[in-house]
């Protein structure tokens, strides 16, 4: 049946083939399209190498410690074991323990950047980011060039739920529709692609069984950094982790604090 919605002095009616010929057509591509660029990425990422140990240590680092620090309120460990851990995690990432390139010392005046080309692990990483990046804009280029071709100015669907009517949602879910006056649930063929491309990813993990080869839209969309004078200093890094590790110890609390009070309270046993 045809969809409608009534306003003070329009109603619009969608007729089915559109359902039929444009909206499941889109989705189903969009799909199908998503399924064969997680095989691909798998297939690329399949050939890269091993990563060094000094290298999984210097990014591991920061991830044990933001982990240690984020359980510091209502933590699991009693004092004894968490105050210890986190005070030595903190002095670990002041003095670069974890680090694979040590601290330079800066007293000799400022040193050269290094070259991000001579190193061959990061070489690799660009490559393999730029092909990750290529499996993703081409495929997107060609179906967003025949959604465009074909089916530009198309209404596909209503929304079943109210949104906003601001010009931020009009001019996403209304991309290539000059109606002002539309209601915004409104969505035409180009924004209901923007909506697949950005929204698939839960979908591609029920139909491939799992997070191997899914790709971030919008980290795909960021450019590659090398390890050069624009990416994040791994020092400083470590540097600005010790300190929120410090700051963790001072707001730590551990869960068990009380708990035999507690317990006897609330079975009335106090």
């Amino acid at each position: 049946m045809a969809n409608t919605i009534g306003g003070s002095d329009v109603s619009l009616l969608l007729d089915p083939q559109i359902r039929d010929w444009v909206l499941f057509p889109i989705t189903l591509v969009m799909v199908l399209v998503g399924v064969l660029r997680v095989n691909v990425v798998q297939l690329l990422q399949s050939t890269s190498k091993r990563q060094r140990k000094d290298v999984v240590r210097e990014s591991r680092a920061v991830v044990r410690a933001g982990a240690l620090r984020q359980t510091a309120q209502h933590s699991p460990l009693p004092p004894a074991f968490f105050l210890p851990m986190a005070r030595q995690l903190a002095t670990n990432l002041e003095e670069g323990t974890f680090l694979k390139e040590k601290p330079k010392d800066t007293t000799q005046g400022p040193t050269a950047p290094p070259n991000p080309l001579s190193d061959p692990a990061a070489m690799e990483g660009m490559m393999s980011g730029m092909k990750t990046q290529m499996v993703m804009m081409v495929p997107q280029m060609v179906i967003m060039g025949w959604i465009n071709f074909f089916f530009q100015g198309f209404v596909l669907i209503n929304l079943p739920f109210p949104l906003p009517a601001t010009s931020g949602f009009k001019s996403l879910l209304q991309r290539g529709i000059q109606t002002p006056d539309m209601d915004v649930r409104w969505v035409s063929s180009l924004s209901w692609y923007f909506l697949n491309f950005f929204g698939l990813n839960g979908l591609l993990r029920l139909l491939v069984g799992g997070d191997e080869g899914i790709v971030d839209p919008m980290a795909s969309m960021t450019p590659m950094m090398p390890n050069g004078p624009g990416a994040p200093d791994p020092a400083k890094a470590h540097k600005a982790e010790a300190e929120n590790v410090r700051f963790a110890e001072s707001v730590y609390s551990w869960v068990g604090d009380g708990l035999e009070t507690r317990v006897l309270s609330r079975y009335g046993m106090k």
